[in-house]
């Protein structure tokens, strides 16, 4: 076996395998690999390929010869490679989501709009008291991190008539307007975080951040949970700070989304706060599920299996974790 694919679920092994040259030999499994692997075997093949939630042994560090996330981001490659003290060879896709992840976004934040989540509890009612909701024309959305997604999620919000702010360190897209955090938080009728995650900006969404923004705004977070933990929006949630928030992602997910698929009844505190979160009727959470559309599948498969042949032919990734 040349490659073995982790976190696989039924319809991306599908794929996967359509577009596996039949001279490579493949496994797949929907676990993590925390969830399918003795972490004191070896691993099942030279080349691995993972989403965010497998914790990869330090041990395997000197028996891989290359990792292929499926996932934009790759900080969890460079946290393993900081972990065993090596840079296994590792590539990502950086390309194949980004209009999927940006229409999770506004599903997201339409959604909370209009209290979709009441609605749907009412309806065996017919009773639409507290079900007004509000459009998002003329609203103020303010988008942190404007990388491939970000840049998608402004496009979406100008084209429903908001009036969008980007927030990054780098100011790569000249059509973009562009204002510091805390002048863009105090105007931000809805926040969407799309940031990459970087040591830097764990906890980046704190009360303190918060503060400035006005009361009843709604937070978005389609990138990495990481930035806004679960206890944090909790809080804010309940203070009214927040008028409602909608994630994709989770803070310790890797813990959550194993303890979730395994039925698991001790969690820690991250999780328990995120499970408090999902009861919430001004709250909805997704299982990180922001990339799969059938268009986006059909990319990161091919791109996957791109990756692979490129490794295989020149001893490096077309797109390499740096």
């Amino acid at each position: 076996m040349q490659v073995f694919f982790y976190e696989a679920f039924e319809e991306e092994a599908q794929r996967l395998s359509h577009y596996l040259p039949a001279q490579l030999k493949a496994g797949f499994t929907q676990k993590t690999i925390q969830e399918y692997s003795d972490q004191h075997a070896p691993p099942p093949a030279p080349i691995i390929s993972v989403r965010t939630q497998s914790e990869i042994p330090e041990s395997w560090s000197q028996k891989l010869t290359g990792i292929i996330t499926r996932s934009t981001g790759f900080d969890h490659i460079k946290a393993y490679w900081k972990k065993c003290g090596r840079e296994v060879p590792s590539g990502y896709l950086p390309l194949y989501c980004s209009r999927a992840v940006a229409e999770q976004a506004m599903l997201l934040w339409m959604a909370l709009l209009r209290k979709l989540p009441r609605q749907k509890e009412q309806f065996h009612a017919f009773n639409r008291n507290g079900l007004t909701g509000q459009e998002a024309l003329g609203k103020t959305l303010v988008v942190v991190g404007v990388g491939n997604i970000g840049r998608e999620v402004v496009r979406i919000g100008e084209g429903l008539g908001m009036k969008v702010y980007g927030v990054d360190i780098v100011k790569k897209h000249p059509e973009v307007t562009y204002l510091p955090i805390d002048e863009a938080m105090q105007q931000a009728d809805i926040i969407v975080c799309s940031m990459n995650l970087t040591p830097e900006n764990r906890g980046y969404f704190s009360r303190q951040r918060f503060e400035s923004a006005p009361q009843g705004t709604l937070f978005i977070n389609i990138s990495r949970g990481e930035t806004s933990p679960s206890a944090t929006l909790l809080e804010l949630l309940d203070e009214g700070r927040l008028g409602g928030v909608g994630i994709d992602v989770y803070n310790e997910e890797n813990n959550l989304a194993v303890a979730l698929r395994g039925g698991t009844a001790e969690i820690g505190k991250e999780a328990q706060a995120t499970l408090a979160l999902a009861r919430r009727p001004d709250v909805i959470c997704t299982p990180h599920n922001s990339f799969n559309t059938i268009e986006a599948l059909e990319r990161k498969s091919a791109q996957s299996i791109e990756q692979l042949i490129h490794f295989n032919k020149h001893g490096a990734f077309q797109w390499p974790v740096s």
